[in-house]
């Protein structure tokens, strides 16, 4: 990375010396505009032709592709694009970074590298996290006939054994953009039904999430998922009560269609700052409970 500081002389001429040199230091956005440039080149720098679909011809001589080649294929100015490997000072939209993100065959890592480096926030969900590690995935599967799953401060449903998987709803049927937990509480009616208080919890997660929402107000995802909630007027009459509380352990009551009434203690067990993605786990409050959960866990199995 080139290194662009600006030399001012400070201090009065003194006969026989010179004057001192200060270097203005870089500001965290230069720096990280330089580092975007870089980035982009080495990408384009790596992707050949035959990878986009492009004929290689006979006198090319810049490896990789050329930058009006990344500009035709993302829809942007060749000169603007030219501008960003130069790091110059532009703004660059979400839609833009998704579009260059796209012709450079990034992965999700070096997806999230570009919008970091861009300052910006990816408005496009991953259907895969990096949280579901497979020692996670493994921790779930162990705690079977525990109910047990992974979500994050959004209430998506990252991941879930098998008994969870049948506690309020068959999750397996439910599509992955429709996997949280205040969505399904206001749109699935088998989940809604499985809930024996659900105006209170309604209520607790609708104040969870406003909590939580605090440190995200600019998140397109966040964003997106408040206006789709906001569709329903349950929410709205729950969210306009302005109500905040944190997260507490407490116990849950469920009627499962295949085992009956459960009685549960729910706990979150955090994977990192408490503003982030946790386990939640339900453990049988009673014995006749513990015996309901290893009924639905055998028939999770069947299935």
């Amino acid at each position: 990375m080139t290194t662009m500081a600006q030399e001012t002389v400070t201090g009065a001429a003194v006969t026989g010396a010179v004057a001192d040199v200060a270097v203005a230091p870089q500001t965290a956005s230069t720096v990280r505009r330089h580092e975007l440039a870089a980035f982009l080149r080495h990408r384009r720098e790596h992707i050949t032709p035959e990878q986009v679909g492009l004929p290689r011809g006979t006198r090319r001589r810049t490896p990789g592709l050329r930058r009006e080649e990344v500009a035709q294929l993302a829809a942007v100015g060749v000169t603007w694009y030219t501008w960003l490997e130069q790091a110059r000072d532009i703004q660059v939209s979400v839609q833009v970074l998704d579009a260059l993100a796209r012709t450079l065959l990034l992965d999700s890592s070096e997806r999230s590298h570009l919008f970091q480096l861009a300052g910006a926030i990816d408005p496009q969900p991953t259907t895969s996290c990096a949280v579901v590690t497979p020692a996670l995935r493994e921790m779930l599967d162990q705690l079977d006939p525990i109910p047990a799953c992974l979500q994050n401060a959004r209430y998506d449903i990252l991941a879930y054994n098998r008994t969870y998987g049948m506690l309020l709803c068959d999750m397996d049927e439910v599509p992955p953009e429709d996997r949280n937990c205040m969505i399904l509480s206001y749109t699935h009616e088998e989940w809604r039904s499985a809930i024996v208080h659900l105006e209170k919890t309604q209520r607790l997660m609708a104040a969870r999430f406003r909590g939580s929402m605090a440190g995200h107000l600019a998140d397109p995802t966040w964003k997106t998922l408040l206006k789709r909630l906001r569709t329903s007027p349950e929410f709205r009459d729950v969210w306009d009560r302005h109500e905040v509380v944190g997260a507490t352990p407490r116990r849950k009551e469920f009627r499962n269609t295949h085992v009956g009434r459960i009685i549960v203690d729910h706990t979150d067990l955090w994977l990192g700052p408490s503003t982030g993605p946790r386990m939640v786990t339900y453990a049988p409050a009673d014995e006749e409970t513990r015996g309901r959960l290893e009924q639905l866990y055998a028939i999770a199995q069947a299935r």
